[in-house]
């Protein structure tokens, strides 16, 4: 049960937010008209704001995620261009030293040494100076280690200076654990003989040019080798020397970005560009979210901007609307009452009509009365006891049953002029169709015109208000009569449709309708007695009907005549309170 009342709880809630006037089960209309009108306004002025706002939100993004990427690219490539000034620099001086002095003055420790201090004194970074000779032995070195006289012929970096006649080497921890990166050039005398000058820098001068770089503190850059080995610290990815922990391509000279996936699956750039050489890669990764961080504070404020002025068109909708649906509810209202008002006018018109009728009711049963009346007095007069003893019974119930009769019509007829809500009740159409043919005997006597019925006894009785229907007999049947000459027909028939409607027909001979003239017979104040009709009884007719749920049908021909069928459900279709 809990759910159910909920349910009925949450719709209520609603009615009374669209219908605040509440009532009635038909003034739901004005709750579904007020909701219908503030979801058209509402999807006319939020719908397009939506639509342009999402537009906007996917071109600036596009836009922004290109100068995103823009920015990265620019930043890595000038990047490498720095780390790679610095070691041609290094690689410069170090083929400057190899160039400009001879081998045997290289190999004098005095001079070897006055060339390092020189170069140490004019570029930061120079670790140690060496001289190796062709057979790959150091002959002559100046610096933190004992190493002269080591043999590097069967080392790498040596054979590849052999080939190449220069080499940068990749970052190596020295001796006191420290990172360095060697720089070798091979010179060849004109006697042919080779030797090798040997450099190594430290790698403190490459996180100077990461610093550079200027990034936040949730940005990342490093340098790699070709099979992913750092060569620098990395703040997330690893430490010198480690497999990255980041997955890079093979990359290009041409800096690249695309949009990865973290170790904390947030969303980020890579950039990466690879060294000329030596043969390192440069990779920066930067969160989308710092990319992004004023497109996301330019985001909240449209989001805001947006929800507020929807929220604002809302409330100024659901107002306005509050007040224009209460007026036609109002307006409904006044136009409702004046129609009733029109309704019960024109009953009482119709009861005027009927007079004579009435007056001829009546006065049968006051003649009897007068009758009887006159004939107890003589009783009373000239009669012995006896005889008024065996005659007063009988006349008394004469009379009784005379004002009877009169009580009858005319509760009948104030029943009929009574301005009643409608009332639903079981009702025998059939006894209604009699009793509204009691009030037209009189006319259509002196009129002489035949009254035919053909009413089904065995019609099942039905669920509806007897002063609508008498109203809606009395409005078809006289406008039958009107409509006949003397002497003419109006043939009435009642029967079943169906389990669950009953038809009455009334059919007349009279002067018909044309096609024209049967389009507008429901529409009100439309009338073909000029001035002697209001234009309002079949209209009546007409609201009354549906009202109750049934429906009225007109078939006719000009000169022939005309048929009205009128439908009724077994029970009236009617508001009821909610």
């Amino acid at each position: 049960m809990e759910p159910q009342q909920t349910d009925n709880a949450s719709r209520s809630w609603l009615v009374r937010l669209f219908d605040p006037l509440g009532g009635t089960q038909s003034s739901k209309r004005y709750y579904y008209l007020r909701r219908n009108i503030i979801i058209l306004i509402v999807s006319v002025s939020v719908v397009p704001l939506a639509l342009m706002a999402a537009i906007n939100f996917f071109m600036y993004q596009d836009s922004l995620k290109t100068q995103a990427e823009s920015q990265v690219r620019t930043l890595i490539h000038k990047t490498r261009h720095s780390f790679e000034l610095f070691l041609h620099e290094r690689l410069a001086s170090v083929a400057f030293v190899a160039g400009a002095y001879t081998f045997d003055q290289l190999k004098d420790q005095k001079t070897l040494n006055r060339v390092y201090h020189a170069a140490k004194k004019e570029m930061d970074g120079f670790v140690d100076l060496g001289l190796i000779n062709s057979s790959g032995t150091q002959v002559s070195y100046v610096g933190p280690y004992d190493l002269k006289n080591k043999d590097y012929s069967q080392q790498e970096w040596f054979q590849q200076v052999r080939v190449r006649g220069s080499y940068i080497s990749d970052v190596f921890m020295g001796y006191r654990g420290i990172p360095h990166v060697a720089i070798a050039v091979e010179h060849l005398d004109d006697d042919g003989s080779r030797w090798v000058v040997r450099a190594t820098i430290n790698t403190d001068r490459f996180e100077d040019l990461i610093a550079a770089m200027g990034l936040g503190s949730q940005s990342d850059a490093f340098l790699i080798n070709r099979a992913g080995v750092m060569q620098t610290d990395s703040r997330y990815f690893g430490k010198v020397l480690e497999q990255a922990a980041i997955a890079v391509g093979p990359g290009s000279y041409q800096p690249e970005v695309v949009e990865s996936e973290g170790l904390n699956g947030q969303k980020i750039f890579v950039g990466h560009v690879n060294f000329v050489k030596p043969e390192l890669t440069l990779v920066l990764v930067k969160p989308t979210s710092v990319a992004y961080q004023a497109w996301n504070k330019l985001r909240m404020e449209m989001l805001t901007l947006f929800l507020g002025s929807t929220v604002l068109i809302v409330f100024v909708v659901w107002a306005l609307t509050g007040v224009l649906v209460r007026r036609i509810r109002e307006a409904d209202e006044k136009r409702a009452a004046a129609f009733r008002e029109v309704e019960h006018a024109h009953k009482l018109s119709s009861i005027g009509r009927l007079a004579a009728g009435v007056a001829h009711e009546i006065n049968n049963p006051l003649a009897i009365i007068n009758e009887k009346a006159g004939l107890m007095n003589d009783l009373l007069e000239h009669g012995n006891d006896e005889i008024v003893r065996a005659k007063f019974p009988e006349l008394v119930s004469s009379v009784l049953q005379s004002v009877s009769r009169c009580r009858t019509i005319t509760h009948r007829l104030l029943g009929f002029a009574r301005r009643m809500e409608v009332q639903v009740e079981p009702l025998d159409i059939n006894e209604i169709v009699r009793e509204v043919l009691g009030f037209l005997e009189k006319e259509s006597l002196y009129r002489n015109i035949n009254l035919q019925l053909e009413l089904d006894e065995e019609l099942p009785r039905i669920s509806s208000d007897r002063g609508q229907l008498q109203q809606v007999f009395l409005n078809i049947i006289n406008n039958a009569i009107a409509a006949v000459d003397n002497g003419g027909n109006v043939h009435i028939v009642t029967r079943a449709v169906g389990l669950d409607k009953v038809a009455v027909k009334i059919t007349d001979n009279g002067v018909g309708m044309s096609s024209e003239v049967l389009s507008h017979i429901f529409e009100p104040f439309f009338t073909t007695k000029g001035a002697e009709g209001t234009g309002l009884g079949l209209a009546i007719t007409y609201g009354i009907v549906q009202k109750l749920g049934g429906r009225i049908h007109v078939d006719s021909e000009e000169g022939k005549g005309s048929t009205f069928t009128i439908e009724l459900p077994k029970r009236a279709q009617l508001p009821k309170e909610s």
